[in-house]
């Protein structure tokens, strides 16, 4: 999946010669976090965040006298002074694996991201990569839950997985297989609360549950949990 389906498209953005306040202010104003900072024609010179411009300001603690000087002295310096000039980018083609990389690598909430002339497009933040994965993976989809199951090692899973809870009338929507600590795992989300129900016909077929369910719980969850609640299981 492309991160140009989920970035903010046309984002705010400001001139390097913009005095800190300014895009302070800016910044304040739409609730933002990080702002691209661009030449005229919109290419990228630039990234400056909340944590730069909370940065520029004087201290409290100063005396009033020098705070006011400082503040003044603030009102005539410009962004790019306190902007980052070595920015790593995204493109309108970039993965959501991509993405995650290096927000990861960088440890920043946000990238740019630019076209083959580097003019800023969009922003990608790590709100925009958690709403795509809960997309992707069906979180909180009405009426669903999630089921792990120990891969038995066998030939064809998914198949065999999909026949026995087509007898069950049971529907998955997302399937996922992962390796941790020498053990293979499938992941399922399947349309209905009845885990335990699920559970039962996939270990008829030879997949454990990663989790038993404790022998009070019911399994199911209520019409509005959302797929969370005793209807999660993981």
């Amino acid at each position: 999946m492309y991160i140009a389906s989920y970035m903010s498209p046309s984002p705010v953005t400001v001139g390097p010669e913009e005095s800190i306040p300014a895009v302070h202010r800016l910044l304040q104003e739409h609730k933002f976090r990080h702002l691209p900072v661009v030449a005229a024609d919109k290419t990228l010179v630039g990234m400056v965040t909340d944590r730069d411009l909370r940065s520029a300001f004087p201290s409290t603690v100063l005396c009033e006298s020098v705070r006011q000087a400082a503040l003044t002295a603030l009102a005539e310096t410009p962004v790019s002074s306190i902007m980052s000039t070595r920015v790593t980018v995204l493109t309108p083609a970039s993965t959501l694996d991509d993405a995650l990389f290096l927000l990861d690598r960088e440890r920043v909430g946000a990238l740019p991201v630019v076209d083959a002339s580097r003019r800023v497009v969009g922003v990608f933040s790590v709100r925009d990569l958690l709403r795509a994965y809960k997309e992707l993976f069906g979180v909180g989809e009405r009426g669903s839950a999630l089921v792990a199951v120990f891969d038995d090692g066998q030939p064809h899973p998914l198949t065999r997985i999909a026949r026995a809870l087509e007898e069950h009338d049971v529907t998955f929507t997302r399937v996922i297989r992962t390796e941790h600590e020498g053990r293979a795992r499938i992941y399922l989300r399947v349309k209905t609360f009845n885990i335990r129900a699920v559970q039962t016909a996939l270990q008829a077929i030879g997949f454990a549950p990663e989790l038993n369910l404790p022998p009070e719980s019911s399994g199911e969850g209520s019409e509005n949990s959302g797929g969370t609640g005793s209807g999660l299981v993981i």
